[in-house]
Parts: C-alpha cells; sequence; structure tokens
C-alpha cells in the first residue's frame, strides 16, 4: 500500500547490528523478484536492519527484493538488499525500506524474543545457584 508512511532505511541514520534474534519457532519467508518470481526461504536470525535466510540456492548479491514472513502479530513485508552469501544455501539481507506497521509488528517480534531469551536465562542462573548452594563438596 503506497499510502502507508514508510521509513526509509539509511545507513546513515541506523544504529550498526541491532540485537539479533533468532525466533523459537522455524519461521518460512518469501521472497519476490522484480520479475514476479517467487522464491521460498526459511529465516534464520533477524534484526530490526537485516536478517538471514536459508535459501536452496543464493540470489545475486544486491539484488533488491521484496520479503514477507510472519511474526505473532502479523506478516512484515519489506523491501530487502540481498547480500554477498555466507555459505551455499545461507545469505544475508538487509532491509531499505519498512512501512511503520511492519517496522513496529517486527520490533514488537524482537523485544518478545530477547524478554523470553532473559526470563529463561534467568531460570537456568536460578537453578545453577539452587545447585551450588546445596553441593556437598
Amino acid at each position: 500500500m503506497p499510502f502507508l508512511p514508510q521509513i526509509p532505511l539509511q545507513t546513515s541514520n541506523r544504529k550498526r547490528g541491532g540485537a539479533r534474534v533468532k525466533f523459537a519457532e522455524t519461521t518460512p519467508a518469501v521472497l519476490r523478484l522484480s520479475d514476479g518470481a517467487q522464491i521460498p526461504g526459511t529465516l534464520q536470525t533477524i534484526s530490526i536492519t537485516g536478517g538471514l535466510l536459508s535459501l536452496s540456492q543464493p540470489l545475486k548479491p544486491e539484488s533488491v527484493v521484496r520479503v514477507m514472513f510472519l511474526v505473532p502479530k502479523g506478516s512484515v513485508f519489506g523491501t530487502v538488499k540481498m547480500l554477498s552469501p555466507v555459505a551455499w544455501g545461507l545469505q544475508p539481507f538487509r532491509f531499505t525500506t519498512l512501512h511503520q506497521d511492519d517496522h513496529s509488528r517486527l520490533q514488537s517480534a524482537i523485544q518478545f524474543c530477547l524478554e523470553q531469551s532473559a526470563r529463561e536465562n534467568r531460570r537456568k542462573h536460578r537453578a545453577v545457584d539452587q545447585i551450588e548452594k546445596h553441593r556437598s563438596w
């Protein structure tokens, strides 16, 4: 929908990196090429600036394509630039444009994943502390 506000993601305005997460569930993704062809993939990791896709074969680096994947609060559509593959089936990408609502859904999903991971880490540390506390030396 071209009338929705968009967030252009310029490298000069963006923090490098950002929190990268791997969603607990397998996250299918679909890439739409400029000729209309669709390529299925699986999202391996994601951040607010980009991510890593598992593809059956890599796309040409610098290709600009549309990507769609689902997060718990709905679908995320964005325009991405494909980067050089890191392995035959793994190719990173960088978001170039996200609509405001897609950006918000993605940010919310990443934040939820980070909070869930922090809770799990605290639970593990408490368990280790209990073991250490009651261990006989």
